[in-house]
C-alpha cells in the first residue's frame, strides 16, 4: 500500500479514491514546507464529519422515491464550516469530501474565520419538477439540520443550487427552530437576508486575480484573448467583465459544446441566448469547434469555470494559454498540473481563484448576525481588497519558496489551520 493510500477512509476505495486522492496529493506536494506544524499534518488528511443521509421523498405522481445526501466537514479548527451543496446525479462522498477539504484551505487563504465544509444530493434536478426539488430540498435540510447552525455549519449555493433553493433551506431550518435563521445559509435572495453582490461575488473574484496574474506576467490585457469553460454564473461574469477591461472572449465551452471567434464572441448577446436555450451550442453567427479544439486555442488566459477533473494528463499537452484561472472547484489534476509548470503555464489555483463567491457569503453571514446592510459598491470594495492582498501573499510566498501558486495558496492555507490547532492542541 503506497503512502498516499495509508490515509484513504476505509469507506472509499484505496485504489481509486477519486477527488479526495487529488487533495491527498496536494496536501503530501505542500507538507515539506510546513515547517514546525508539519507534526500536525494528519489534521488535514482525516476530514471531522462525513455525514450520509437517506431522503425519502413523495413525487409528484405519488410514488416514494430515494435519495442519497451528504454533508461533509473538513475541518472546523478556525471556526464554524462553510461550503456549498450541489445537485447532481454524479456526486459522489469522495468529491464531497474532497471539495470541503479544498473549502478549508480556500477559507483559509483569504483569511476568512471559517472551517471547511460541504454538501451535495445525488441527482439532477433538471429530472424533477420546482416542487419536487423543493420537496427534496426541505427533506435533506431537516435530515442534516444536526450538524448545521449559524455558529456550526452554514451551507450556500453551489452545482445545480441557487437563491431559491437557500430560501427553501433557511425556511426550513427556521421552521423547526421555531423563529428566523437567516443566517443558517447564504447566497438567498435579497428580500430575505441575501446580500448585494453575491450572485456575481465569484465571477468578480476570478476576475480580480485574472487580473493580477496578468499583470506580473507582463501581460496587457487590452485585447487579450480569453477562453472560458463553463458559462454559468462564474463564467459569464468574468467574460463580461474581461471585455469591459478591452479584453475578448475567443471561445466558450459548455455542457452543449463550444463556440468561437477569433475576433471575440458578442458575450452579452451569448449571455442571453444560454438563458433562452441553455447552452452555448446552435448561437448563430458563431463557429462551432470540437471540445478538444477548444482545449488548443492559443490564448492568454484560459479560465475553466465548469466541474472538478476537466483539465488532464491527456488534454494538458494541448493547452497554449500563458495563465490558467481556476474557476472552478479542482479542475486541474496533479498530473496536468506538472505538464502545465513544466511548459510555463502559470496557475492560479481554485483555491485563491474562486474564493470571492465564499468572501462574498462571509460578507453575507455578516450582515445578517449584525442585521445591518452594505451597499453593492461597499460590498465590491471590500472584495477587491481582500482578493487583492491574499493574492498578494500568495504570490509573495511562491516566489520566496520557488513554487507555483498552487503550492504557495496550500503553504499559506495549511500554515494558517495547522497553527490553529498547534494552539488549541487535542481534547482531551
Amino acid at each position: 500500500m503506497s503512502k498516499q493510500n495509508q490515509y484513504i477512509p476505509s469507506y472509499l476505495d484505496a485504489e481509486n479514491p477519486g477527488p479526495w486522492g487529488i487533495f491527498l496529493e496536494q496536501v503530501d506536494r505542500v507538507a515539506p514546507y510546513l515547517g514546525e506544524f508539519s507534526e500536525w499534518v494528519g489534521t488535514l488528511k482525516y476530514p471531522e464529519r462525513s455525514l450520509i443521509v437517506d431522503i425519502p421523498v413523495r413525487l409528484d405522481d405519488g410514488t416514494i422515491a430515494h435519495f442519497e445526501g451528504y454533508r461533509v466537514q473538513h475541518s472546523l479548527n478556525c471556526g464554524p464550516g462553510k461550503g456549498g451543496v450541489r445537485y447532481h446525479q454524479d456526486v459522489t462522498l469522495s468529491e464531497v469530501m474532497a471539495l470541503s477539504a479544498w473549502m478549508s484551505v480556500k477559507t483559509a487563504v483569504v483569511g476568512l474565520p471559517y472551517g471547511g465544509a460541504k454538501g451535495g444530493i445525488r441527482f439532477n434536478p433538471r429530472d424533477y419538477s420546482k416542487a419536487e426539488v423543493e420537496r427534496i430540498t426541505r427533506r435533506y435540510i431537516n435530515e442534516i439540520s444536526s450538524v448545521i447552525g449559524v455558529d456550526k455549519d452554514i451551507p450556500g449555493p453551489d452545482v445545480n443550487t441557487n437563491a431559491q433553493t437557500m430560501g427553501w433551506m433557511m425556511d426550513t431550518y427556521s421552521m423547526n427552530a421555531g423563529q428566523d435563521c437567516p443566517g443558517i445559509v447564504t447566497g438567498k435572495p435579497i428580500a430575505i437576508g441575501g446580500s448585494l453582490g453575491r450572485v456575481e461575488a465569484t465571477g468578480r473574484g476570478v476576475f480580480i486575480v485574472g487580473v493580477a496574474a496578468a499583470r506580473d506576467a507582463g501581460i496587457d490585457l487590452n485585447g487579450a484573448r480569453v477562453c472560458i469553460q463553463g458559462f454559468g454564473n462564474v463564467g459569464s461574469t468574468a467574460a463580461r467583465l474581461f471585455c469591459e477591461l478591452g479584453a475578448k472572449v475567443i471561445a466558450v465551452q459548455d455542457h452543449t459544446g463550444s463556440v468561437y471567434n477569433s475576433d471575440g464572441l458578442p458575450i452579452s448577446a451569448l449571455i442571453e441566448y444560454v438563458n433562452e436555450h441553455g447552452g452555448v451550442a446552435g448561437k448563430p453567427n458563431v463557429e462551432e469547434i470540437t471540445n478538444d479544439e477548444f482545449w488548443a486555442l492559443e490564448t492568454e488566459i484560459l479560465i475553466p469555470a465548469a466541474l472538478e477533473g476537466q483539465i488532464t494528463k491527456d488534454n494538458a499537452h494541448n493547452i497554449r494559454a500563458r495563465i490558467i484561472v481556476e474557476g472552478a472547484n479542482g479542475p486541474t489534476t496533479p498530473e496536468a498540473d506538472d505538464i502545465l509548470t513544466n511548459n510555463g503555464v502559470v496557475i492560479v489555483p481554485d483555491v485563491l481563484a474562486n474564493a470571492g463567491g465564499v468572501t462574498v457569503s462571509y460578507f453575507e453571514w455578516v450582515q445578517n448576525r449584525a442585521s445591518f446592510y452594505w451597499s453593492e459598491e461597499e460590498i465590491n470594495q471590500r472584495l477587491e481588497t481582500i482578493m487583492d492582498n491574499a493574492y498578494t501573499a500568495v504570490s509573495a510566498t511562491a516566489a520566496e519558496h520557488k513554487v507555483t501558486l498552487r503550492t504557495a495558496a496550500f503553504i499559506t492555507a495549511c500554515t494558517r489551520i495547522l497553527k490553529v490547532r498547534e494552539v488549541r492542541g487535542l481534547y482531551p
